[in-house]
């Protein structure tokens, strides 16, 4: 019988894009593939998206910063790291104030894409600062179930390619249970897909195949990558948008340079956890030589 520890966790969602939380100070614990896989497993695990553990960015390796800064160590559901969550980082932050690791609703968090600020409005949302955004100059190409759209190249801390439709195409018809091809010179590392709805010129309608997670029902660095996508069609060189998903609403400020993303963020449960400390493998899941590559190549949600 495989050897079992017990986990304390919180878990939490940003517009229904969930994580598993975890607090390791002094990063003691390690974090398989294997393990973040079971956490996110619906079925035998907790469930969600991705798992968030809070270390301070001193025990991070190869850190070179300020090391008593909380560091979010993020992990797409299949275990691989990745360097930036918008959702992620707004529920960070607010399971950082409730559970008293910080003494200020405005924070500094350190992420494997900088640092990055976040606060707590007066209206209960949390507001996180995204970064600086690059919409590529060239148009790319995705394409899906036998149909290629053109779509813009958006790095907002990680890769993104986004489709903004045209109104002859039903943004709720679209299987994205299986990803989205793309350019693979443009995205070598691969790429979040957003296809995108256009309500109104700041209005917008959107899903995604996040990689290494799937179709979820937010990602906060694409709605930042979709609102950057349309200032950039219509011209605009700042704005804000509001941006549905079908986990609820998130509004982007814009400057045609960086980006504030605006949303929701709620811990919803805490408790203790069984983990394996081999997690049982699935038919298909990696060998355990794999999941350690997979640790080590940053998958960027």
């Amino acid at each position: 019988m495989s050897h079992m520890e017990t986990w304390g966790f919180a878990k939490g969602h940003g517009t229904h894009n969930d994580f598993v939380l975890l607090k390791d100070r002094t990063g003691s614990v390690p974090l398989t593939a294997e393990q973040v896989r079971f956490l996110c497993d619906r079925h035998g695990g907790i469930g969600a998206d991705g798992v968030i553990r809070a270390i301070k960015a001193g025990h991070v390796p190869g850190w070179d910063g300020e090391p008593d800064l909380w560091f979010m160590d993020y992990r797409n559901a299949d275990g691989s790291l990745a360097e930036m969550c918008g959702n992620g980082l707004r529920v960070f932050g607010r399971f950082l104030m409730e559970e008293d690791l910080v003494d200020s609703n405005e924070l500094v968090i350190a992420t494997r894409a900088g640092l990055r600020g976040v606060r707590e409005m007066p209206d209960g949302r949390m507001c996180a600062q995204m970064g600086a955004v690059r919409v590529g100059p060239e148009p790319t190409w995705v394409a899906h179930d036998g149909t290629r759209y053109e779509a813009t190249a958006v790095d907002v801390g990680n890769p993104h390619a986004v489709v903004l439709l045209g109104d002859d195409v039903d943004l709720s018809l679209l299987d994205l249970s299986h990803p989205p091809q793309f350019d693979p010179d443009v995205f070598p590392a691969g790429a979040n897909v957003e296809f995108v709805h256009v309500n109104d010129r700041h209005d917008l309608s959107m899903r995604v195949h996040e990689r290494g997670s799937g179709e979820t029902l937010s990602c906060g660095t694409g709605v930042v990558a979709t609102a950057a996508a349309q200032a950039h069609a219509i011209g605009e060189p700042s704005g804000d948008y509001a941006v549905t998903v079908p986990g609820g609403r998130l509004d982007v400020a814009y400057d045609g340079e960086r980006a504030e993303l605006i949303g929701p963020a709620v811990i919803v449960a805490r408790g203790e956890v069984l983990v394996p400390d081999r997690a049982s493998r699935r038919a298909g899941d990696p060998a355990p030589a794999e999941a350690a590559a997979a640790e080590t190549e940053p998958g960027r949600p």
